[in-house]
């Protein structure tokens, strides 16, 4: 049955038993009654004469305008205190401070003990500003050089290990599957499934896939703080994605067994340079064939 139809004849009360049944079940059918009721209370208002279909219709458009206009004024409520609980979050709840550094990029971080750190490139380093005081742990993954105030312990979290520290110079890398850690001064703590390893100064500690090692070196800082890379039987594929962030390319090797090992170092600033320092001491050639597309080969192909 049409709905004006019965709209009309349920205000002229002349509906049968099967028309009011569908008039009910009509989903607007409430709101006329209430309507109509609220008519016969207007002051001043005695007859029971129904109002015309006309005029019902037109007040039922309005209130239908004032509940959709009431849901969206408390849309609107709902979404600035959603809004604000996710300002006052941000402002008063989260804690978290969060370094971040790109290709060829070093950062200078005091923490908040006073300690410093060099960020390396494409490196994250994250801490709890709240709990530092009686809980200092950091987040590290990339590469960091970590100078220690004296007196001072924190913990280092990794991937692969954690290195703990007391007031010490040091330096780890947490990178895909290689985790290294050096000690320059005092003493440093590493613990590697769930093993401890104590490196005093000139010591380092060395894992890659999955195989662990300790080796000695003579320097007294990282290389990197002074744009030169320097490596000690390094898998050449560790060697190669060094160049990679370096210089931001991509390095395709052609014949080339990428788990001999290099020792030596480049310095930063030309990639020419740079890759001859690698291919020439392990006989291989190079040759850049794009913007950002290095290809190596064996020299004997």
């Amino acid at each position: 049955m049409e709905q004006e139809y019965l709209i009309k004849k349920w205000l002229n009360n002349d509906l049968d038993p099967q028309e009011q049944k569908a008039f009910d079940e009509l989903e607007e059918s409430a709101f006329y009654k209430e309507i109509l009721v609220e008519g016969k209370r207007f002051k001043n208002q005695n007859s029971t004469k129904v109002i015309p279909f006309e005029e019902l219709n037109k007040q039922l458009k309005l209130k239908s305008t004032q509940n959709k206009n009431w849901v969206y004024t408390l849309s609107k409520v709902a979404a600035v205190v959603a809004i604000c609980f996710g300002v006052y979050f941000f402002m008063f709840q989260n804690n978290s401070v969060e370094y971040n550094t790109l290709l060829a990029q070093h950062q200078d971080i005091v923490l908040p003990d006073e300690s410093e750190v060099v960020l390396n490139e494409e490196s994250t380093l994250t801490f709890d500003k709240k709990t530092w005081k009686n809980e200092k742990k950091l987040h590290l993954k990339g590469e960091a050089f970590f100078k220690v105030t004296k007196g001072q312990r924190f913990d280092v979290l990794t991937e692969q290990g954690m290195v703990t520290v007391l007031g010490t110079e040091f330096d780890v890398v947490s990178r895909n599957n290689v985790f290294n850690v050096i000690c320059y001064e005092g003493l440093v703590s590493v613990t590697y499934q769930n093993k401890e390893v104590k490196l005093p100064p000139g010591h380092a500690f060395k894992v890659i896939e999955g195989k662990a090692d300790e080796y000695s070196i003579a320097l007294s800082e990282p290389q990197w703080l002074h744009n030169m890379s320097v490596f000690k039987n390094a898998p050449l594929s560790e060697v190669l994605k060094t160049l990679e962030r370096e210089y931001d390319v991509k390095i395709k090797t052609v014949g080339v067994n990428t788990n001999i090992l290099f020792t030596g170092a480049f310095e930063h600033g030309n990639i020419e340079n740079s890759l001859k320092a690698i291919t020439e001491t392990l006989h291989l050639t190079y040759e850049i064939e794009a913007k950002g597309l290095v290809v190596i080969k064996n020299a004997k192909d």
